[in-house]
This record gives structure tokens, C-alpha cells and sequence, in this order.
């Protein structure tokens, strides 16, 4: 068992636990060599024990490593402890996007647009090397103190032609921020990707996923079968290019999505320039008498 004071592979000494979960344990540690503070994301003992879990490691430690971006978390090395794989990350100071939702609610608008634009570089990056993250949701990103924003958790993505390991019939992902298409057991594309953006755009300004349900296949049929909820349900402030953006990304054909991220990038930036375009829009009362009403 891992313990604080433990040295890995006489370089990595161990700090402090960071988290664990249903797939393995997260500590913080020294490199001894460097002197810097890093994050060692071991797997679990039961987990390793199942070739599919195994390969998923392999694969996020082999796309995140060909992947050296700002907006993306960095592997530094990977590595075996006592027959536990492990991978050293660079450490984020900061919270999951989960986190801050849970504490803030929402975001403003600008700032929901300055996140997604930070992950349209990171999903750039990840496109034009082959990579699809398919589980970009705010649990796999991370904000540092300083505002940056980091997408993780390269753990299902699907780099190039890697072999599946995962079989048609079950939900890869969160079924929240899937795409139709995939839920319907076709493969994932750069726009299955813009339509996860697309969820956490909404979410970032409503402080709800558009689709929820008791089960990820009643998620799943939701997100194939009906129609996309306007923002306005929950944020009725909403400007209108901001939810045209959202609803472009979420098509519910991919060929109606934006063609790549940049795309959407470009979109963001025009309406980030526009500061008239992001007033919260007004109800009919407002306009003709001058009064607002309650959020």
C-alpha cells in the first residue's frame, strides 16, 4: 500500500493524497530529481486486473504524451510501482470545473465563453494530431488559480486508428455531454467532441445539463430524441448569439455542427469583441417600461 513518505522508483517521493476513485488513486509528490511537485495517478489493484482498464491507461498515457499544450494536462513519464501502473502528471493547482460549479452555480458569460474558448485550443491541438477526447465534461477540467484552463483525463479518447476497446453496445462517456450519434453506437468524430463542448457551454451559464435522466440510457435516448432545450429555461437572460452557438454545436446531425473547433473559436471571439451581442437579453417588459424582472 502507498503511504506519504513512500519514494516511487527512487525519484517520485509521496506528499499527500490528492483523490481516489472508482478507477484509481491521485497522489501528490516531489521529483527529487527536478524539485518540482507532481501528480501520481496510480491504478487500482482491482482495477488492473482488467485488460480494458489497462488498455484505456496505456491510451491516455500515450495521447496525452504526443499532446504539449498550455490547455492540456501534461504527462511527464509513466511507469510500474509494486506492479501498479502509474502516470507522473504535471500538478494543477486549481479545482475541476465541477467543483467551481458546484461552489459558484453559473458562470457569467464572458467567462463561460473565455473556458470554452481555452478548450477549443486544447480540443485544436487534440484534432490535429488524430486524438478525440470524447468525455470533455467539467470533472476533466481543471482551472488553475490563475484562470488557465486544462483538459485532462485523456483516459477513453480514441487516437487515430487505435483498436476499440470498448464494444458497440455500451456508452463510452458521460451519456450527459454525448453526442446522439454516438449514442447511437456510431464512432466518435472532432464534432461529437463541439457537441460536448456545446453541453458545457450551456452548463457554464445555466448551471444545468441540458438532458438528465435516472440512467445513462435514458440520458442517451433523450439526447437521440428530443429536442434541444433553449438556456433561456434556466438562464432567461441568455443573449441570442450566445444560444445560437450552444444549439449549433448541439445539432443533432453532425454535418449541421460547426465543420472543426476552430470554427466555433472563431464564433466565440466575434462575440467576446461584441459586447452589445452579450447583454443579457430582456424580457418585452423591460424594453417598454423600463423594468427588470427577477432572474
Amino acid at each position: 500500500m502507498i503511504k506519504v513518505g513512500d519514494l516511487i522508483d527512487n525519484r517520485y517521493r509521496i506528499v499527500s493524497l490528492l483523490g481516489e476513485g472508482g478507477m484509481g488513486t491521485v497522489y501528490e509528490a516531489v521529483d527529487i530529481i527536478t524539485k518540482r511537485n507532481v501528480a501520481l495517478k496510480f491504478l487500482k489493484a482491482s482495477v488492473a486486473q482488467d485488460k480494458v482498464n489497462l488498455a484505456r491507461f496505456e491510451i491516455e498515457a500515450k495521447v496525452t504524451a504526443t499532446l504539449n499544450h498550455p490547455n492540456i494536462v501534461r504527462v511527464v513519464s509513466v511507469g510500474k510501482y509494486e506492479n501498479l501502473p502509474y502516470m507522473v502528471n504535471e500538478l494543477v493547482v486549481g479545482n475541476t470545473l465541477e467543483e467551481e460549479l458546484a461552489s459558484r452555480g453559473r458562470y457569467t458569460f464572458l467567462e463561460a465563453l473565455d473556458i470554452i474558448e481555452q478548450l477549443c485550443n486544447a480540443a485544436a491541438l487534440a484534432h490535429q494530431h488524430g486524438v478525440i477526447h470524447r468525455d470533455i465534461k467539467p470533472s476533466n477540467i481543471y482551472i488553475t488559480k490563475e484562470g488557465l484552463v486544462k483538459l485532462g483525463d485523456f483516459g477513453i479518447a480514441r487516437y487515430g486508428d487505435s483498436k476499440r476497446v470498448t464494444s458497440n453496445t455500451s456508452i463510452v462517456g458521460s451519456a450527459h455531454y454525448l453526442a446522439p450519434e454516438v449514442c447511437k453506437g456510431a464512432e466518435s468524430t472532432p464534432r461529437s467532441d463541439i457537441y460536448a463542448l456545446g453541453i458545457n457551454l450551456f452548463e457554464l451559464i445555466t448551471g444545468h445539463v441540458p438532458f438528465d435522466g435516472e440512467s445513462n440510457v435514458a440520458i442517451a435516448v433523450k439526447q437521440i430524441k428530443e429536442k434541444f432545450p433553449s438556456p433561456r429555461k434556466y438562464n432567461k437572460n441568455t443573449p441570442k448569439a450566445l444560444e445560437l452557438i450552444i444549439k449549433k454545436c448541439c445539432k443533432k446531425n453532425p454535418r449541421d455542427r460547426y465543420e472543426d473547433v476552430n470554427a466555433l473559436k472563431e464564433d466565440i471571439l466575434k462575440l467576446k469583441g461584441n459586447q452589445k451581442a452579450l447583454r443579457p437579453r430582456q424580457s418585452i417588459w423591460v424594453r417598454w417600461f423600463g423594468f427588470a424582472t427577477e432572474d
